[in-house]
C-alpha cells in the first residue's frame, strides 16, 4: 500500500508534470473508483491544474478550483505516460486499469498524463472530484500529519495519553496519526525499539519522545531516499529501503536477530526480538490456531 512518504512523492512528481497543463478528459474505466456524481467527472474537461496535494495518503490536484482527488488504496498505484494519444481503448471492467486522466497536446504535440491501476480482487481505489477535499470523508476525519510542524512531542503525548490500544494498531489509524500504514508502522516501532503490541498508554515520557523521533526521522529519511524518483521507481526503492517490514527470516541490519512475523486474517506484521521484545517471539495467533 502506498504510504506518506510515496504519496508525498507522487505529489512531487506531479507537482513537475502536471501543473500547468490542461486536462482533455477523465475516462473512468473502473465505476466503482468513482466516489462521486457531482460535479461530475466531465466537468474537469479543459480545466488547468493549477496544485497539487497530498491529505496524508491522498492525492489532491486542483484543477481550476475543482479538486480531483485520489486514494490509491492497498493495491493501486499510478503510472505516468509520456504520451497518451495512442492510447488503446480499454473495456470498462476489463484488467488493472481503472481512470485514465489525459493532458492536453503539448508543443512537441506529445498528449501526457496518468493511468491508476490496481491489483487483485479486492477494488478499493477511490476517486472524488469535489470542490473542496474536506468534503471527502476520509479527509475530513484525518488525524495530524507527521510531517507538519504542529507534530511534537506533547502532541504525541496528548494521543497516546489514555489510549489503551496497542502502538502498532495507533500508528496506523488514520483518524489519530495521518499517513503512516502497515509498513511504515513496523519500521517506526523497530527504530523506536518498541513491541508492536505495547499499549499506548503505558508509555513513558522518554518513550514517547522516542517514538516521536522515530516516527518522523524514518517519514523525512523515506521521503529524501524517494525524492527526485519517477512514479514507476517508487515501489522498488521502497522495498529497498525497509529494515523489518516483509522481511521474516532475514537477519536485523541492527542486531543480526532474525527477524519474526505474526500473522493476522488477512494482513501481518514483522519485528525483531531483540531490539524490540527483549528477545521474547511474540505469539503468531494464526499459527497458533492451526496448531490446536
Amino acid at each position: 500500500m502506498p504510504e506518506l512518504p510515496e504519496v508525498e512523492s507522487l505529489t512531487a512528481f506531479l507537482r513537475e508534470r502536471a501543473v500547468g497543463r490542461t486536462v482533455l478528459a477523465v475516462d473512468v474505466l473502473a465505476i466503482q473508483a468513482l466516489k462521486t456524481f457531482d460535479p461530475p467527472v466531465g466537468a474537469l474537461g479543459g480545466l488547468t491544474v493549477t496544485g497539487v496535494a497530498r491529505h496524508g495518503k491522498f492525492l489532491d490536484l486542483d484543477c481550476d478550483g475543482l479538486h480531483l482527488v485520489i486514494h490509491l488504496a492497498r493495491a493501486g498505484w499510478l503510472r505516468w505516460r509520456d504520451d497518451l494519444s495512442g492510447a488503446k481503448p480499454v473495456r470498462p471492467g476489463k484488467g488493472p486499469l481503472a481512470v485514465r486522466v489525459r493532458f492536453a497536446p503539448d508543443d512537441a504535440g506529445l498528449a501526457p498524463g496518468f493511468e491508476l491501476t490496481e491489483a487483485g480482487t479486492q477494488k478499493r481505489l477511490a476517486v472524488y472530484v469535489t470542490k473542496d477535499p474536506d468534503t471527502v470523508p476520509g479527509i475530513a476525519a484525518l488525524g495530524p500529519d507527521p510531517l507538519d510542524d504542529a507534530f511534537t512531542v506533547d502532541a504525541l503525548k496528548r494521543i497516546v495519553g489514555g489510549n489503551r490500544t496497542q502502538i502498532k494498531g495507533l500508528l496506523r489509524d488514520q483518524k489519530i496519526i495521518a499517513g503512516i500504514g502497515n509498513a511504515y508502522s513496523d519500521e517506526v516501532l523497530h527504530v523506536a525499539r518498541m513491541s508492536p503490541f505495547k499499549i499506548a498508554a503505558t508509555l513513558t515520557d522518554a518513550q514517547i519522545a522516542d517514538l516521536h523521533e522515530a516516527i518522523v526521522t524514518t517519514l523525512r529519511e523515506a521521503v529524501e531516499r524517494a525524492h527526485g524518483l519517477a512514479a514507476k521507481d517508487l515501489k522498488v526503492e521502497k522495498k529497498s529501503g525497509l529494515r523489518v517490514h516483509n522481511r521474516a527470516g532475514q537477519p536485523c541490519d541492527v542486531c543480526g536477530d532474525t527477524i519474526r512475523e505474526v500473522s493476522f486474517a488477512d494482513s501481518s506484521l514483522q519485528y525483531c526480538p531483540t531490539c524490540q521484545t527483549g528477545g521474547k517471539p511474540l505469539a503468531d495467533r494464526r499459527l497458533s490456531r492451526l496448531l490446536k
